[in-house]
Order: C-alpha cells, then sequence, then structure tokens
C-alpha cells in the first residue's frame, strides 16, 4: 500500500462560522483571523494505492466555478488535480476509485471538471462512492444547508453511470460510531452530526491506522469537545460522536489526517488535565517513513 498527500490549495472560510459559540479571544490563538475575519484553511485529499486500485479520497473544491464563486473563498496556492496526481506520476486516468466522503462544495467540486461548457466526471475510469443518506440528503436539502450542494458537482455522477451508492446497514448502537468495510484496508465510520451520512476512512497501514478526519475533526483546534462548527446541521449529535471517536482514537493510537488544517497534515492524540488534546503533530510523509 502507498499513501499520498493531495493538497490542492488553500481557501478562506469565516473564523466564527468555524468555530461556532467558541469566542474569537480563543480561536483567533489557533488559526489567526484576517482583517475580514476569514481564517485560512486547506483542501487537502488522500491517494490510497492498495493493489491495483488507485483510491482518491475527497477532491477539494475544483476550478470550473466562475469567478464571483471563487472570489468568496480567496483561494491561494492552488494546485489542479492533474497536477497534483502528476506529481506521483499518475493521471486522472489511473484512478479506480473516488470515495467522498460528503457532497458540501469543498470535497466534490473537483469530482466533476467543465470543458466547452459540458459538465463531466473528473477521473473517466473511476467509480465514486457516496452514502446513501448522504446522497438523499444532497438530492433533498435542508434550507440551511442547500447552499453547500451544488448541482453541478452531483447531478453529473449520476448522470455518467460511475456513482455508486454505499447502502449502510440498521444503526446498532449509540454507544459506538456505525462502521462500514470498504477495501479490505479501508473501513469508514459513519457519522451524522456535521450532515447525514458522512463517512470518515479508517486506513490500517502495515501496524498504523490512519483516519481521515473530514469535517468531524477539520483540524487540530477542533479537537476540543466543544468546538464544533457552525456549519453542523446536529452540534449536539457532533458532541456525541466526536466524544466517541476522541476515546477510541486515544485509546488506539490512531494517527489523524486532517483535511483543512492549514499547518498540521497529521496528529496522534494526548491526554491532557483539559482533556484530548492533539500530541505530536508530523506530515504524512514523516509518518510513513
Amino acid at each position: 500500500m502507498q499513501l499520498h498527500s493531495i493538497h490542492t490549495g488553500n481557501f478562506k472560510l469565516d473564523g466564527g462560522a468555524m468555530f461556532g459559540v467558541v469566542p474569537k479571544i480563543i480561536w483567533n490563538k489557533l488559526n489567526p483571523a484576517d482583517e475580514n475575519n476569514l481564517c485560512n484553511w486547506a483542501l487537502r485529499c488522500l491517494l490510497v494505492i492498495e493493489g491495483d486500485r488507485k483510491i482518491l479520497i475527497d477532491t477539494g473544491m475544483g476550478n470550473k466555478q466562475d469567478e464571483k464563486f471563487m472570489s468568496h473563498y480567496h483561494l491561494s496556492n492552488t494546485q489542479t488535480l492533474e497536477q497534483c496526481l502528476s506529481s506521483v506520476s499518475l493521471s486522472m486516468e489511473d484512478i479506480t476509485d473516488v470515495l467522498l466522503t460528503h457532497l458540501h462544495f469543498d470535497h466534490v467540486g473537483g469530482a466533476v471538471s467543465i470543458k466547452d461548457g459540458q459538465l463531466y466526471p473528473s477521473f473517466p475510469n473511476a467509480t465514486y462512492w457516496v452514502s446513501e443518506p448522504q446522497w438523499e440528503t444532497a438530492q433533498h436539502p435542508n434550507k440551511r444547508e442547500k447552499a453547500s450542494f451544488l448541482k453541478e458537482n452531483i447531478d453529473p455522477l449520476l448522470q455518467s453511470g460511475q456513482l455508486k451508492i454505499i447502502s449502510l446497514p440498521p444503526f446498532k448502537s449509540e454507544e459506538s460510531l456505525q462502521t462500514i468495510h470498504f477495501t479490505k484496508s479501508i473501513s469508514c465510520m459513519v457519522v451524522n452530526g456535521h450532515t447525514e451520512g458522512m463517512l470518515i476512512p479508517k486506513i490500517q497501514y502495515k501496524d498504523k491506522t490512519i483516519v481521515y478526519m473530514a469535517d468531524l475533526l477539520p483540524s487540530t483546534g477542533h479537537i476540543p469537545i466543544a468546538y464544533v462548527m457552525g456549519y453542523d446541521m446536529q452540534p449536539l449529535l457532533t458532541l456525541k460522536e466526536k466524544e466517541l471517536f476522541l476515546n477510541e482514537a486515544l485509546k488506539n493510537n490512531y494517527h489523524l489526517f486532517f483535511e483543512h488544517d492549514p499547518v498540521n497534515e497529521s496528529c496522534v492524540l494526548e491526554m491532557t488535565e483539559k482533556g484530548i488534546r492533539a500530541g505530536q503533530t508530523y506530515t504524512l510523509k514523516d509518518l510513513l517513513d
């Protein structure tokens, strides 16, 4: 197995929205805001090469949106997915699977491209995977979440015939996170606080367990239990899911890989007098070397 961090650039979001009820005087120390109260965040995907399968987890924001849309997010240090994959000697055609944690635009935007006004899947030979609850939510979004689901990122996947919907087994217990198997080495925890049916991939790499955090923990700054985004649809459920995950991750020495942390790619956890917090931080490359 090989793992590669695929960093497509950075973007900006409102700091207050990203940290919810946490006061700015506290969160501003974790991710300093600019004069417009905007904080810098990463768009970081993960490539997993397992046997003949080349699996890309999430796809960033992409570059097909118009200039007005992009101006809201102040993208910087951008690279296309094609450029990122080329750096590890792969092409867009080489990707066999795209595992989408959820369908918010900053996670699925790169899954679809545009040419001569026509939308098409960016990875012509890939199967695109998304959970059934998330697909249904994206098709029939509530008014609060609707702006995060863009039809141009979603409909072409269904029309192409490359989309596979992952059915979930019946929910069993509130005392553990539901888990499904994806490949021999990849399972996915299912969480619903941020958005229904978000998948949190857990990769077994040799003797290490690496977890792609998506929007359950966007950054190391979101590890404290109460640090929940204003974007979360069910914040109290997020609190519960975070607590369950953090206890499991600490007990089993999971390595957390962050999609949005602009500074820290990965970390382990440690128990402190204030509760579970980020311990040692490092890059994915440092972890695997």
